[in-house]
C-alpha cells in the first residue's frame, strides 16, 4: 500500500510553524492541536525542519528555561527525512524504525502535501491485518 492511502484516510492538512516563532508559541500549537511535532516553515509549503516534544525536553534539559523564549530555528532538526505519496508504508516502517523517527512530512514536487505519524503507520497496520482476518474467516466459513 502507498502513503497516499494514509493521507487520504488522514487528510492533508499540516500544523506548521516558521522559524522565527517561540518555543512557548510551539508548545502552545502543539497542545492546541493535541499533536507531538510540527513542520517548521518559512511559507507554510515548504520544510526548513520539523520541531517535536522531544527537541523541546533535550533542549530543555541542556539549555534550561531560557530556551523556551528562543525561535524555533534553534531547536529544530534540519535534516528532515520525507517520503512521497507514492512510496509504499512498508518502506516508511522500515525507515521510522531504523532512524527513530515517529513523523515523517510527505513532499511532492517540493510542496508540503501532507505528515505521516508513526500512529498513523499503525493505525493503518491494524486496519489491514483486521481486513486480512475478516477475509480469512469469511472463506473458512463458506
Amino acid at each position: 500500500m502507498k502513503i497516499s492511502e494514509i493521507v487520504r484516510h488522514k487528510g492533508d492538512g499540516v500544523i506548521t510553524i516558521r522559524p522565527d516563532a517561540s518555543v512557548m508559541d510551539l508548545l502552545a500549537l502543539l497542545d492546541e492541536h493535541r499533536i507531538g511535532a510540527v513542520v517548521v516553515s518559512e511559507t507554510g509549503d515548504t520544510v526548513d525542519g520539523i520541531v517535536s516534544e522531544r527537541d523541546v525536553v533535550r533542549h530543555l534539559h541542556t539549555r534550561g528555561a531560557p530556551c523556551l523564549d528562543g525561535p524555533v530555528s534553534a531547536i529544530m532538526t534540519t535534516e528532515v527525512h520525507t517520503c512521497s505519496r507514492h512510496d509504499h508504508v512498508n518502506d516508511l516502517e522500515s525507515t521510522m524504525t531504523e532512524r527513530r523517527i515517529r513523523h515523517v512530512p510527505v513532499v511532492e514536487e517540493g510542496r508540503l502535501i501532507g505528515i505521516v505519524s508513526i500512529g498513523d503507520v499503525v493505525k493503518h497496520r491494524i486496519v489491514h491485518l483486521q481486513s486480512e482476518r475478516d477475509q480469512l474467516a469469511s472463506y473458512i466459513n463458506q
